[in-house]
């Protein structure tokens, strides 16, 4: 047994690095260069034509849409730029004065055509083309190779497909919602007990740096949406993306509730010091409730990343029932800290902000509210489409009406 284990993980291992992003992207950039050249060479008057395998390289992306929108852009760019070259060839020739010229009007055009980042490339290939002596053949030898390079870089996710990046994109969001917890978790412990303010400052600062994982997490997101747009291989692209992105919005609110509420303990931590943030009674409670709050983020997490109508039952039944349990925790610390305002009532302000601050993040994470929530999301975007892409919409309402399809989409809406 622990032979099978000992090639088991180096097997795991393999499989896990096959589908990073960085294997990914390097593989499959270095294949399509060189079927680029090869070609090229085949086809190009060029001795050298390394145009092609520089398009490929700059054309090949992890995800399919963007390969298809890096493609046309670079296309237009390089084009745009020929031509322009091709213009003060005729007309001036290369001097210092024309090349500042030529320079300035190519980053110009490069704006007008919205080629986006590849504005450079229209005044790099226009100093490339203008720099030699046969303008003609070379300006259409590198608007031909271009053509190769971009070709065979949207080829390259025909023979390797690109992968779906939703499982990676789920891993993120989960790692957040357990982030967010041991920060609940910590907050907690910090309430029961005498808490001075330089430790309630610290964990505030924990809660502002959320915010730099929230981004990274946006990013793999976004690369999971793109992976899913024009994907063949995915039949509702739309409805995971829109189930993802409200969910890392849901958790990012949270996150910011969760700046807060460390602020107004920060400010109780000040206002009660040396005395405990709340009475000995209370502390626990507190204590109890973002523990209950903290294992619900993580449900929640669990809820939107998965997409088996099983799994999904499973879990939004479980945040169902840890939702009522800390509201049942939080109705009892009002009655508990409404005492202590009649008995104390300095710091009245801060012990209802800490109430308003957990009724945001329960809402918040509210299976109604999160169904209403992603109704009108899917709305507003399908909506969005449809004006965007009137005969796209259409086909895909003829294809919605197959008997297969209905029966597949009453599936994954269950899900939701």
């Amino acid at each position: 047994m622990r032979v099978v284990n000992e090639w088991q993980e180096p097997l795991a291992r393999a499989a896990r690095r096959r589908r990073d992003p960085v294997f990914v992207q390097a593989f499959r950039s270095t294949f399509a260069a060189t079927i680029a050249y090869v070609i090229a060479l085949r086809l190009s008057p060029e001795a050298a034509p390394l145009t092609a395998p520089l398009t490929a390289l700059l054309v090949v992306q992890v995800t399919l849409f963007a390969t298809l929108t890096n493609g046309i852009r670079r296309v237009n760019a390089v084009v745009a730029g020929v031509l322009v070259a091709i213009a003060f060839s005729l007309l001036v020739g290369l001097t210092w004065w024309s090349l500042a010229l030529l320079i300035l009007a190519s980053l110009g055009v490069g704006h007008l055509v919205r080629v986006d980042e590849y504005v450079p490339e229209v005044a790099i290939s226009a100093m490339l083309v203008l720099g030699v002596t046969t303008h003609g053949e070379y300006a259409w030898a590198r608007v031909l190779e271009t053509l190769i390079g971009a070709v065979v870089g949207l080829g390259t996710n025909v023979l390797l497909p690109p992968p779906v990046w939703v499982g990676e994109a789920g891993e993120s969001i989960e790692g957040l919602a357990r982030r967010l917890r041991q920060l609940m978790l910590r907050i907690g412990e910090q309430a029961a007990d005498r808490t001075p303010f330089a430790l309630a400052a610290e964990r505030l600062h924990e809660a502002r740096r959320l915010d730099h994982d929230i981004v990274q997490v946006d990013a793999s997101l976004r690369q999971a949406e793109d992976s899913l747009r024009l994907n063949p291989r995915v039949r509702e692209g739309l409805l995971h993306r829109v189930v993802l992105r409200t969910g890392l919005d849901t958790l990012e609110i949270c996150t910011v509730v969760l700046r807060v509420l460390a602020r107004t303990l920060t400010d109780l931590a000040k206002e009660r010091e040396p005395e405990p943030l709340f009475e000995r009674e209370t502390g626990p409670v507190v204590q109890q409730l973002l523990s209950e709050i903290a294992d619900a983020v993580v449900s929640f997490a669990v809820l939107v990343t998965t997409h088996v109508s099983a799994n999904a039952e499973s879990a939004e039944a479980r945040l169902t029932a840890e939702l009522h349990t800390a509201a049942a925790t939080r109705d009892r610390l009002a009655q508990m800290l409404l005492t202590e305002v009649r008995d104390d009532p300095r710091q009245w302000q801060l012990y209802g902000a800490v109430l308003t601050e957990v009724d945001r993040i329960l809402d918040e994470m509210d299976t109604e509210h999160r169904s209403r929530r992603l109704l009108e999301e899917l709305d507003r975007v399908s909506r969005e489409q449809r004006e965007r892409m009137p005969r796209l919409a259409r086909l895909q309402a003829w294809l919605g009406r197959l008997p297969g399809r209905r029966n597949h989409d009453a599936s994954e809406r269950r899900s939701l």
